[in-house]
């Protein structure tokens, strides 16, 4: 049984990698930007690159794990992640950064799938699989936190030159011990049918996704130009190819990439519904409450890191409680939940302006982390569960990429809406009533998550405490 958590603590190294990459260079862009005399253009690059490699590669990452083995691929995702850390760090230039920053993300991407499979693989009872889940959405929250605090300390540091290159660096002494244990504890896994790999799938599949990701990342900036809206189109017209290219293969029974039998799960389908709607809410809420603090609220952005803190904190304290609920109250507990958040965000609209007290914005931003954490790990338990060992790795790629790509959504529609509401020529009224517009929109997504979860069948998540 202790081996077992061994295993999920080395799989989780692979998450909280991930995660702490996300959000790590947000607060060094300064320095960076200083640094390596970059343009505001390029510096944007640096942050989506990651982003882009991430989403475009995450299905093809979960496919090579159930074709080569999940241990295999975790195992090169990680390596590789450490080496173009090590590159990201010694970047010499700006264009050398955003290359090693895709690189990244790439190797991100062949890890995150694996962490999710063998989870489901190594826990296979709902009970067990529910406090396992509750250790992954804990790992969501501690890589949230400590990228922004290390992005931060590594930034402010005065002993040496650019101490940003130490948030690329610190990778390194936390991915050794996990390349280690991976050796040493993980077993292997894969599906027991030999298939050659589609590789055109892949380029095709990652040039839809590329278009996609990279049209929505840059339009958080540039807009939706003709360029982007071009891009826009390009892609859905190469996915809606690979979806044809994919049924076809599989109907002659030759190698794909997606098996669309994933899509006759119910579970599955609402699961990925409720977590695009609910990752919506979420990135569009952290995006647009950074702008509101510090250019509505005139919050300096110390102040804003430190409050930001208390949701992290929040969220982890949840992660830890939620499993105990889930197990005793199943899919109720969830919808207690997102009730929760909504009643949040609804005091924050009329709490949040300049005569709140710093306490307020901390409590109420640690009570917004708890119903967050209280969500996450249940979402992808909702999606993977029941799932066969033959699909679950296509399967938590494709959910790590609904995952992702709703989340630039989020940022990028509703950041738009907020914009349009701000105004050329802004004051604090403005601001209040954009990111009051932004939060109903962010409860509406998380209406539409509460009526997912109540269609979720009763088995998926079910009630313990009726358990004799």
């Amino acid at each position: 049984m202790k081996r077992k958590y061994l295993k999920l603590l080395v799989v989780l190294f692979g998450q909280l990698l991930t995660i702490m990459d996300i959000f790590i260079m947000n607060v060094s862009i300064p320095s960076i930007q200083r640094d390596l005399q970059a343009s505001n253009g390029e510096m944007q690059l640096m942050i989506a690159a990651y982003l882009i490699g991430f989403a475009s590669l995450l299905i093809t990452g979960g496919r090579l794990g159930d074709l080569y083995g999940r241990k295999k691929i975790y195992m090169i995702g990680l390596l590789a992640f450490m080496i173009s850390s090590v590159v990201c760090g010694f970047s010499a230039g700006a264009d050398q950064l955003i290359i090693s920053r895709f690189v990244q993300g790439i190797s991100a991407a062949m890890m995150a799938p694996q962490v999710l499979s063998m989870i489901q693989i190594l826990f296979p009872d709902h009970h067990e699989r529910t406090k396992a889940m509750g250790g992954y959405g804990i790992t969501i929250g501690i890589g949230t936190v400590l990228g922004q605090f290390l992005g931060g300390y590594f930034s402010s540091l005065n002993m040496m030159d650019e101490p940003w290159r130490l948030i690329f660096l610190i990778n390194i002494p936390i991915g050794l011990p996990a390349v280690f244990l991976t050796l040493k504890l993980l077993e292997e896994s894969k599906i027991s049918v030999k298939q050659s790999f589609n590789v055109a799938g892949v380029l095709i599949l990652s040039a839809g996704l590329f278009c996609a990701t990279y049209a929505l990342t840059t339009s958080e900036h540039e807009g939706l130009h003709f360029k982007n809206v071009s891009l826009m189109m390009i892609s859905g017209g190469i996915l809606f190819a690979f979806i044809k290219n994919q049924k076809k293969r599989i109907h002659y029974k030759r190698s794909y990439l997606i098996d669309f039998e994933l899509f006759r799960c119910k579970n599955f389908n609402l699961g990925i519904i409720a977590v695009s709607f609910f990752f919506i809410m979420l990135d569009s809420y952290f995006y647009i409450l950074s702008l509101f603090f510090q250019n509505g609220l005139k919050i300096s952005p110390m102040e804003a890191g430190e409050i930001i803190v208390f949701q992290g904190l929040g969220f982890i304290l949840a992660s830890f409680v939620s499993v105990k609920l889930i197990l005793k109250y199943g899919k109720k507990s969830l919808i207690a939940g997102l009730g929760f958040i909504m009643v949040i965000l609804i005091l924050q609209l009329f709490l949040f302006n300049r005569q709140t007290n710093f306490p307020v914005f901390c409590l109420l931003l640690f009570l917004h982390g708890l119903g967050i954490g209280s969500i996450i790990p249940s979402l992808a338990n909702i999606a993977l569960s029941g799932m066969s060992e033959k699909l679950i790795g296509n399967a938590s790629g494709v959910y790590n990429t609904f995952h992702q790509i709703a989340a630039i959504i989020g940022i990028v529609a509703v950041g738009s809406v907020f914009y349009y509401f701000l105004g050329e020529k802004p004051d604090a009224q403005h601001y209040h009533n954009a990111f009051s517009v932004a939060l109903l929109i962010n409860i509406l997504c998380l209406i539409l998550v509460m009526i997912c979860i109540l269609k979720v069948p009763d088995h998926v998540l079910p009630e313990l405490r009726n358990r004799k």
